[in-house]
Protein backbone atom coordinates (compact mmCIF):
# COMPACT_ATOMS: atom_id res chain seq x y z
CA UNK A 1 0.00 0.00 0.00
CA UNK A 2 1.34 3.45 -0.96
CA UNK A 3 2.08 5.56 2.11
CA UNK A 4 0.31 8.92 2.28
CA UNK A 5 1.58 12.19 3.78
CA UNK A 6 0.19 15.66 4.26
CA UNK A 7 3.26 17.19 2.57
CA UNK A 8 6.12 15.76 0.51
CA UNK A 9 9.28 17.86 0.08
CA UNK A 10 11.42 17.03 -2.96
CA UNK A 11 14.98 18.19 -2.35
CA UNK A 12 16.05 18.24 1.30
CA UNK A 13 18.90 20.71 0.98
CA UNK A 14 19.02 24.34 2.05
CA UNK A 15 15.37 25.32 1.66
CA UNK A 16 13.81 21.87 1.69
CA UNK A 17 15.30 20.73 4.99
CA UNK A 18 14.25 24.00 6.61
CA UNK A 19 10.73 23.57 5.24
CA UNK A 20 10.62 20.01 6.56
CA UNK A 21 11.54 21.21 10.02
CA UNK A 22 9.01 24.04 10.16
CA UNK A 23 6.26 21.70 8.94
CA UNK A 24 7.17 18.97 11.42
CA UNK A 25 7.26 21.53 14.21
CA UNK A 26 3.55 22.11 13.51
CA UNK A 27 2.80 18.38 13.68
CA UNK A 28 2.28 18.06 9.93
CA UNK A 29 2.98 14.59 8.54
CA UNK A 30 5.93 15.32 6.27
CA UNK A 31 8.20 13.27 4.01
CA UNK A 32 11.44 14.75 2.68
CA UNK A 33 13.09 13.07 -0.32
CA UNK A 34 16.63 13.75 -1.53
CA UNK A 35 18.69 12.23 -4.33
CA UNK A 36 21.75 12.33 -2.05
CA UNK A 37 22.31 12.32 1.73
CA UNK A 38 22.24 15.94 2.96
CA UNK A 39 24.39 17.78 3.65
CA UNK A 40 26.41 16.70 0.63
CA UNK A 41 28.81 17.98 -2.02
CA UNK A 42 26.26 17.93 -4.86
CA UNK A 43 24.16 20.82 -3.61
CA UNK A 44 24.53 24.57 -3.54
CA UNK A 45 25.01 24.40 0.23
CA UNK A 46 28.40 22.66 0.14
CA UNK A 47 31.60 24.42 1.17
CA UNK A 48 31.00 24.83 4.92
CA UNK A 49 30.16 28.55 5.08
CA UNK A 50 27.94 31.20 3.55
CA UNK A 51 27.68 34.95 4.14
CA UNK A 52 24.60 36.62 5.48
CA UNK A 53 24.28 40.30 4.59
CA UNK A 54 21.25 42.35 5.66
CA UNK A 55 21.85 45.40 3.44
CA UNK A 56 21.30 43.49 0.23
CA UNK A 57 22.81 44.90 -2.96
CA UNK A 58 20.43 42.66 -4.90
CA UNK A 59 17.54 44.98 -4.02
CA UNK A 60 15.60 46.62 -1.20
CA UNK A 61 12.93 43.89 -1.29
CA UNK A 62 15.45 41.40 0.08
CA UNK A 63 16.12 43.30 3.31
CA UNK A 64 12.99 42.22 5.26
CA UNK A 65 13.57 38.64 4.11
CA UNK A 66 17.19 38.80 5.32
CA UNK A 67 16.13 40.15 8.69
CA UNK A 68 13.54 37.40 9.12
CA UNK A 69 16.12 34.81 8.10
CA UNK A 70 18.58 36.19 10.67
CA UNK A 71 15.97 35.90 13.42
CA UNK A 72 15.34 32.28 12.45
CA UNK A 73 19.08 31.50 12.32
CA UNK A 74 19.45 32.99 15.79
CA UNK A 75 16.59 30.81 17.00
CA UNK A 76 18.14 27.72 15.40
CA UNK A 77 21.40 28.45 17.22
CA UNK A 78 19.57 28.08 20.54
CA UNK A 79 18.60 24.52 19.58
CA UNK A 80 22.08 23.12 18.89
CA UNK A 81 25.63 23.08 20.16
CA UNK A 82 26.87 23.22 16.55
CA UNK A 83 27.93 26.64 15.33
CA UNK A 84 25.25 28.15 13.07
CA UNK A 85 26.18 31.85 12.91
CA UNK A 86 29.39 33.78 13.59
CA UNK A 87 29.08 37.57 13.76
CA UNK A 88 32.16 38.72 11.86
CA UNK A 89 30.59 41.72 10.15
CA UNK A 90 30.54 42.02 6.35
CA UNK A 91 32.13 44.75 4.24
CA UNK A 92 30.87 45.41 0.71
CA UNK A 93 32.96 47.51 -1.67
CA UNK A 94 33.36 48.54 -5.28
CA UNK A 95 33.53 51.61 -7.55
CA UNK A 96 31.44 54.59 -6.48
CA UNK A 97 29.08 53.99 -9.43
CA UNK A 98 28.49 50.31 -8.56
CA UNK A 99 24.74 49.75 -8.51
CA UNK A 100 25.21 46.84 -6.11
CA UNK A 101 27.15 48.89 -3.57
CA UNK A 102 24.80 51.87 -3.85
CA UNK A 103 21.76 49.62 -3.42
CA UNK A 104 23.29 48.04 -0.31
CA UNK A 105 23.98 51.47 1.20
CA UNK A 106 20.58 52.90 0.34
CA UNK A 107 18.79 49.75 1.51
CA UNK A 108 20.59 49.98 4.83
CA UNK A 109 19.46 53.57 5.21
CA UNK A 110 15.89 52.77 4.10
CA UNK A 111 15.52 50.07 6.76
CA UNK A 112 17.62 51.82 9.41
CA UNK A 113 20.15 49.01 9.60
CA UNK A 114 23.35 49.19 11.64
CA UNK A 115 25.60 50.17 8.73
CA UNK A 116 28.66 52.37 8.19
CA UNK A 117 29.38 53.97 4.81
CA UNK A 118 33.12 54.00 4.17
CA UNK A 119 35.61 55.55 1.75
CA UNK A 120 38.48 53.51 0.30
CA UNK A 121 40.87 55.09 2.79
CA UNK A 122 38.58 54.22 5.70
CA UNK A 123 38.28 50.60 4.56
CA UNK A 124 42.05 50.28 4.20
CA UNK A 125 42.69 51.87 7.59
CA UNK A 126 40.16 49.67 9.40
CA UNK A 127 41.37 46.42 7.80
CA UNK A 128 45.03 46.53 6.73
CA UNK A 129 44.55 43.23 4.88
CA UNK A 130 42.46 45.02 2.23
CA UNK A 131 43.86 47.45 -0.35
CA UNK A 132 40.92 49.26 -1.97
CA UNK A 133 41.97 51.80 -4.63
CA UNK A 134 40.94 55.45 -4.68
CA UNK A 135 37.53 55.97 -6.23
CA UNK A 136 35.95 52.95 -4.59
CA UNK A 137 33.54 53.04 -1.67
CA UNK A 138 31.93 50.55 0.65
CA UNK A 139 29.69 49.81 3.57
CA UNK A 140 30.14 47.71 6.67
CA UNK A 141 27.50 45.79 8.61
CA UNK A 142 28.83 44.79 12.02
CA UNK A 143 25.79 42.61 12.74
CA UNK A 144 26.21 40.48 9.60
CA UNK A 145 28.53 37.52 9.30
CA UNK A 146 29.02 33.87 8.46
CA UNK A 147 26.54 31.00 8.39
CA UNK A 148 27.78 27.42 8.73
CA UNK A 149 25.63 25.96 6.00
CA UNK A 150 26.27 22.26 6.51
CA UNK A 151 25.89 22.54 10.30
CA UNK A 152 22.54 24.26 9.75
CA UNK A 153 21.28 21.53 7.44
CA UNK A 154 22.35 18.84 9.91
CA UNK A 155 20.54 20.69 12.69
CA UNK A 156 17.34 21.18 10.67
CA UNK A 157 17.51 17.49 9.74
CA UNK A 158 17.90 16.32 13.34
CA UNK A 159 15.12 18.57 14.61
CA UNK A 160 12.73 17.62 11.79
CA UNK A 161 13.22 13.90 12.41
CA UNK A 162 12.84 14.36 16.19
CA UNK A 163 9.49 16.02 15.49
CA UNK A 164 8.21 13.16 13.34
CA UNK A 165 9.23 14.07 9.79
CA UNK A 166 10.59 11.25 7.62
CA UNK A 167 13.55 11.46 5.24
CA UNK A 168 14.39 9.28 2.26
CA UNK A 169 18.02 9.72 1.19
CA UNK A 170 19.80 8.52 -1.95
CA UNK A 171 16.37 8.40 -3.55
CA UNK A 172 16.21 10.30 -6.85
CA UNK A 173 12.68 11.19 -7.90
CA UNK A 174 11.77 9.50 -11.17
CA UNK A 175 8.22 10.75 -11.69
CA UNK A 176 5.61 13.12 -10.29
CA UNK A 177 1.89 12.93 -11.05
CA UNK A 178 -0.10 16.00 -10.06
CA UNK A 179 -3.83 15.47 -9.55
CA UNK A 180 -6.52 17.99 -8.67
CA UNK A 181 -5.96 17.81 -4.92
CA UNK A 182 -3.00 15.46 -4.41
CA UNK A 183 0.29 14.26 -5.85
CA UNK A 184 2.05 10.95 -6.40
CA UNK A 185 5.83 10.87 -6.22
CA UNK A 186 7.89 7.93 -7.42
CA UNK A 187 11.54 7.42 -6.51
CA UNK A 188 13.87 4.80 -7.93
CA UNK A 189 12.53 2.27 -5.41
CA UNK A 190 9.23 3.48 -3.88
CA UNK A 191 6.16 5.62 -4.44
CA UNK A 192 4.30 7.95 -2.09
CA UNK A 193 1.25 10.21 -2.18
CA UNK A 194 0.52 13.51 -0.46
CA UNK A 195 -2.00 16.31 -0.24
CA UNK A 196 0.65 18.96 -0.89
CA UNK A 197 4.07 19.09 -2.53
CA UNK A 198 7.12 21.34 -2.15
CA UNK A 199 9.74 21.30 -4.91
CA UNK A 200 13.17 22.55 -3.85
CA UNK A 201 15.50 20.47 -5.99
CA UNK A 202 18.29 23.00 -6.54
CA UNK A 203 20.10 22.51 -9.83
CA UNK A 204 17.67 19.71 -10.71
CA UNK A 205 14.61 21.97 -10.47
CA UNK A 206 14.51 22.69 -14.19
CA UNK A 207 14.04 19.04 -15.09
CA UNK A 208 11.49 18.52 -12.32
CA UNK A 209 9.48 21.59 -13.34
CA UNK A 210 9.72 20.75 -17.06
CA UNK A 211 8.09 17.40 -16.26
CA UNK A 212 5.28 19.30 -14.53
CA UNK A 213 4.75 21.47 -17.65
CA UNK A 214 6.30 24.55 -16.07
CA UNK A 215 9.12 25.57 -18.38
CA UNK A 216 11.14 28.38 -16.84
CA UNK A 217 14.43 30.01 -17.72
CA UNK A 218 16.63 28.69 -14.94
CA UNK A 219 20.19 27.61 -15.67
CA UNK A 220 22.74 25.85 -13.42
CA UNK A 221 26.31 27.12 -13.59
CA UNK A 222 29.68 25.87 -12.35
CA UNK A 223 31.44 28.17 -9.86
CA UNK A 224 34.58 27.88 -7.76
CA UNK A 225 35.63 28.60 -4.19
CA UNK A 226 39.02 28.14 -2.53
CA UNK A 227 40.87 28.54 0.75
CA UNK A 228 44.31 30.17 0.61
CA UNK A 229 47.07 30.26 3.18
CA UNK A 230 46.87 33.75 4.67
CA UNK A 231 48.36 35.89 7.41
CA UNK A 232 46.10 35.22 10.39
CA UNK A 233 47.29 38.43 12.03
CA UNK A 234 45.41 40.24 9.24
CA UNK A 235 42.63 37.86 8.24
CA UNK A 236 41.49 35.89 11.30
CA UNK A 237 37.78 36.01 12.03
CA UNK A 238 38.32 37.88 15.31
CA UNK A 239 39.42 40.96 13.37
CA UNK A 240 38.54 40.55 9.68
CA UNK A 241 35.02 40.56 8.19
CA UNK A 242 33.34 38.64 5.46
CA UNK A 243 33.38 40.58 2.21
CA UNK A 244 31.56 41.13 -1.08
CA UNK A 245 33.37 42.98 -3.87
CA UNK A 246 31.74 44.27 -7.05
CA UNK A 247 34.92 45.38 -8.81
CA UNK A 248 35.83 46.03 -12.47
CA UNK A 249 37.43 42.59 -12.92
CA UNK A 250 34.42 40.68 -11.57
CA UNK A 251 32.23 39.99 -8.56
CA UNK A 252 33.86 38.21 -5.62
CA UNK A 253 32.93 37.24 -2.09
CA UNK A 254 34.82 35.73 0.80
CA UNK A 255 35.31 34.83 4.42
CA UNK A 256 37.90 35.49 7.10
CA UNK A 257 40.18 32.73 8.32
CA UNK A 258 38.04 30.75 10.76
CA UNK A 259 39.96 28.57 13.23
CA UNK A 260 43.10 28.95 11.10
CA UNK A 261 41.46 27.60 7.94
CA UNK A 262 42.84 30.37 5.69
CA UNK A 263 40.94 33.05 3.82
CA UNK A 264 38.14 31.65 1.63
CA UNK A 265 37.22 33.42 -1.62
CA UNK A 266 34.82 32.68 -4.46
CA UNK A 267 33.76 34.27 -7.71
CA UNK A 268 30.10 35.14 -8.10
CA UNK A 269 30.02 35.75 -11.85
CA UNK A 270 31.78 34.20 -14.88
CA UNK A 271 30.52 30.65 -14.35
CA UNK A 272 29.94 28.08 -17.09
CA UNK A 273 26.46 26.82 -17.93
CA UNK A 274 26.24 23.13 -17.02
CA UNK A 275 24.05 20.07 -16.75
CA UNK A 276 24.19 19.15 -13.04
CA UNK A 277 24.39 15.45 -13.88
CA UNK A 278 27.58 15.73 -15.89
CA UNK A 279 29.60 18.82 -14.99
CA UNK A 280 33.31 18.66 -14.18
CA UNK A 281 33.57 18.91 -10.38
CA UNK A 282 37.38 18.93 -10.30
CA UNK A 283 38.79 22.24 -9.07
CA UNK A 284 41.61 23.24 -11.39
CA UNK A 285 40.11 21.62 -14.45
CA UNK A 286 39.98 25.15 -15.89
CA UNK A 287 42.87 27.60 -15.58
CA UNK A 288 40.54 30.29 -14.31
CA UNK A 289 39.41 28.15 -11.36
CA UNK A 290 42.42 29.29 -9.39
CA UNK A 291 43.57 32.10 -11.67
CA UNK A 292 40.47 34.27 -11.25
CA UNK A 293 40.62 34.02 -7.46
CA UNK A 294 44.33 34.75 -7.33
CA UNK A 295 43.84 37.71 -9.62
CA UNK A 296 41.42 39.24 -7.14
CA UNK A 297 43.59 38.48 -4.11
CA UNK A 298 46.69 39.83 -5.84
CA UNK A 299 44.97 43.16 -6.36
CA UNK A 300 42.93 43.56 -3.18
CA UNK A 301 44.25 41.18 -0.48
CA UNK A 302 47.90 40.45 -1.23
CA UNK A 303 48.72 38.90 2.15
CA UNK A 304 46.01 36.28 1.58
CA UNK A 305 47.43 35.21 -1.78
CA UNK A 306 49.39 32.31 -0.31
CA UNK A 307 49.47 28.65 -1.20
CA UNK A 308 46.21 26.99 -2.21
CA UNK A 309 44.92 24.93 0.70
CA UNK A 310 41.63 23.61 -0.69
CA UNK A 311 39.73 24.27 -3.92
CA UNK A 312 36.17 23.19 -4.69
CA UNK A 313 33.50 23.65 -7.30
CA UNK A 314 29.87 24.38 -6.52
CA UNK A 315 26.68 25.13 -8.44
CA UNK A 316 24.55 28.22 -8.76
CA UNK A 317 21.11 27.98 -10.37
CA UNK A 318 20.46 31.30 -12.07
CA UNK A 319 17.40 33.17 -13.24
CA UNK A 320 17.76 35.90 -15.91
CA UNK A 321 17.11 38.71 -13.42
CA UNK A 322 18.83 36.88 -10.53
CA UNK A 323 15.69 37.12 -8.41
CA UNK A 324 14.39 33.95 -6.78
CA UNK A 325 11.37 31.82 -7.61
CA UNK A 326 9.20 31.27 -4.52
CA UNK A 327 5.62 30.64 -5.58
CA UNK A 328 2.87 28.15 -6.11
CA UNK A 329 2.74 26.26 -9.39
CA UNK A 330 0.48 28.31 -11.71
CA UNK A 331 -1.60 25.25 -12.64
CA UNK A 332 -1.44 23.37 -9.33
CA UNK A 333 -2.31 25.39 -6.25
CA UNK A 334 -1.19 22.60 -3.92
CA UNK A 335 2.42 22.61 -5.22
CA UNK A 336 4.94 25.18 -3.91
CA UNK A 337 8.25 25.92 -5.66
CA UNK A 338 11.60 27.24 -4.47
CA UNK A 339 14.12 27.65 -7.29
CA UNK A 340 16.64 29.89 -9.04
CA UNK A 341 18.55 31.21 -6.02
CA UNK A 342 21.32 32.55 -8.28
CA UNK A 343 24.22 32.25 -5.88
CA UNK A 344 22.81 34.55 -3.20
CA UNK A 345 20.04 32.43 -1.74
CA UNK A 346 21.52 30.40 1.09
CA UNK A 347 21.38 33.15 3.71
CA UNK A 348 17.61 33.33 3.21
CA UNK A 349 16.98 29.58 3.38
CA UNK A 350 15.62 29.57 6.93
CA UNK A 351 13.01 32.17 5.95
CA UNK A 352 12.32 30.48 2.60
CA UNK A 353 11.70 27.19 4.41
CA UNK A 354 9.20 28.94 6.65
CA UNK A 355 7.51 30.52 3.61
CA UNK A 356 7.23 27.21 1.78
CA UNK A 357 5.53 25.73 4.80
CA UNK A 358 3.09 28.63 4.87
CA UNK A 359 2.30 28.28 1.15
CA UNK A 360 1.23 24.65 1.52
CA UNK A 361 -0.59 25.06 4.84
CA UNK A 362 -2.12 28.54 4.66
CA UNK A 363 -2.03 29.24 0.92
CA UNK A 364 -0.06 32.47 1.38
CA UNK A 365 3.15 33.72 2.92
CA UNK A 366 3.58 36.12 5.82
CA UNK A 367 6.48 37.76 3.92
CA UNK A 368 6.02 39.74 0.71
CA UNK A 369 7.11 37.36 -2.07
CA UNK A 370 5.60 39.21 -5.03
CA UNK A 371 9.08 39.74 -6.51
CA UNK A 372 9.54 35.98 -6.78
CA UNK A 373 6.56 34.98 -8.92
CA UNK A 374 7.04 32.04 -11.28
CA UNK A 375 4.90 33.82 -13.87
CA UNK A 376 7.04 36.95 -14.24
CA UNK A 377 8.00 37.72 -17.87
CA UNK A 378 11.75 37.29 -17.49
CA UNK A 379 11.35 33.60 -16.69
CA UNK A 380 9.28 32.71 -19.72
CA UNK A 381 11.03 30.86 -22.57
CA UNK A 382 9.52 33.12 -25.24
CA UNK A 383 11.42 36.07 -23.76
CA UNK A 384 14.85 34.51 -24.18
CA UNK A 385 16.06 37.25 -26.55
CA UNK A 386 15.29 40.11 -24.16
CA UNK A 387 18.08 41.77 -22.18
CA UNK A 388 17.76 41.92 -18.40
CA UNK A 389 19.96 44.04 -16.18
CA UNK A 390 21.30 42.33 -13.08
CA UNK A 391 21.10 44.07 -9.72
CA UNK A 392 24.86 44.17 -9.40
CA UNK A 393 25.04 46.47 -12.45
CA UNK A 394 27.05 44.21 -14.76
Amino acid sequence: MTKHYEVIVIGAGSMGMAAGYYLAEQGIKTLMIDAFDPPHASGSHSGDTRLIRHACGEGYDYVPLAMRAQALWDDLQTKTSERIFLKTGVVTFGPSDSLFVQTAINGGLEYDLNLDTLSADEINARWPGIAVPDGQIGCYEPDAGVLFSENAIRTFRRLALERGAELKVNSPVMNIDAFADSVKVETNTESFTADKLIISGGAWNKKILDDLDLKLRIQPSRQTIAWFDSDDALYRADDFPGFFADVPTGVYYGFPSIDGSGLKVGRYDNGEEIDPEYYNQEFGALDKDEGDLRGFLGEYMKEANGSLDVGRTCMFTNTPDENFIIDKHPAHDHIAIAAGFSGHGYKFSSAVGEILGELVTKGEASQDISLFKATRPSLQPENKDEVYFKARGK
